[in-house]
């Protein structure tokens, strides 16, 4: 059985720590004790490490050997239009479980009012959702959790691979849109529950957006998350442009 992984601050001298409210739940609800292993990483390696002191707001850790980690996906950058925070929460630990690099909360002609403006107070909860789905999924990364931006970012990305989500009639299935060279790095748009408007179609597409559909099925936005996630991250195994 696989060990969990904890993420830590840094490691020095041999030894981590984490503590505040992280550290009560690993010790009240994973019941994490001394003498225990667990793999540790600090965002960038890893180490197999065992608990010298479990107390209710500290867990001290002291390294027992580096671990090799395992490959990384390709860099995934995704807008993700603001939802209910509820579902975007919900759809922050799967994206994260599915390997996305970075996830950007896009305000939207049609993200519902309001939904901006209450964003800045949940980015903190937003990262730890994303760092304990990382523990989980046995990541060697956190993913970034950007502060809310507009829709304007959007239009500003760089990624030589840039992946509209829509509806529409008449977009190619994702599997074909999203032509990239093996582990080339890719932005994923995917937009709010009422869709694009005509307006941000059209600027998406004079920025260079290729649109993609996921079938002829209406999802919620945090479906299309994972279907399109799974999808991306398959296409980044195998390959399926040049390399």
């Amino acid at each position: 059985m696989a060990r969990r992984r904890f993420f830590v601050d840094e490691v020095r001298n041999g030894r981590a720590t984490i503590e505040g409210d992280e550290a009560h739940h690993l010790t009240r609800v994973l019941r994490v004790e001394a003498g225990q292993k667990f793999e540790i990483s600090d965002n960038s390696r890893v180490w197999l490490a065992e608990v010298e002191t479990a107390r209710k707001n500290l867990v001290a850790f002291s390294v027992v050997e580096e671990l090799e980690p395992a490959r990384e996906p390709a860099y995934v950058r995704l807008y993700l239009a603001l939802i209910k925070f509820d579902r975007l929460e919900w759809a922050i630990e799967k994206a994260t479980e599915l390997g996305v690099s970075e996830i950007i909360p896009l305000d939207t002609t049609r993200s519902d009012e309001g939904l901006f403006q209450g964003a800045a107070k949940r980015v903190d909860r937003w990262r730890r959702i994303a760092r304990e789905a990382s523990g989980q999924s046995r990541r060697l990364r956190v993913p970034e959790i950007a502060d809310p931006a507009k829709f304007e970012a959007a239009l500003r990305d760089s990624a030589r691979s840039r992946v509209l989500l829509d509806e529409a009639p008449g977009a190619p299935p994702l599997l074909q849109a999203g032509r990239v060279a093996r582990g080339e790095p890719i932005s994923l748009l995917i937009g709010p529950e009422g869709g694009w408007t005509d307006e941000e179609r059209r600027r998406l597409g004079e920025s260079g957006w290729i649109p993609a559909s996921l079938g002829p099925l209406i999802l919620r936005a945090e479906t299309a998350v994972c279907a399109a996630l799974a999808v991306v991250t398959q296409l980044h195994l195998v390959g399926n442009g040049t390399d």
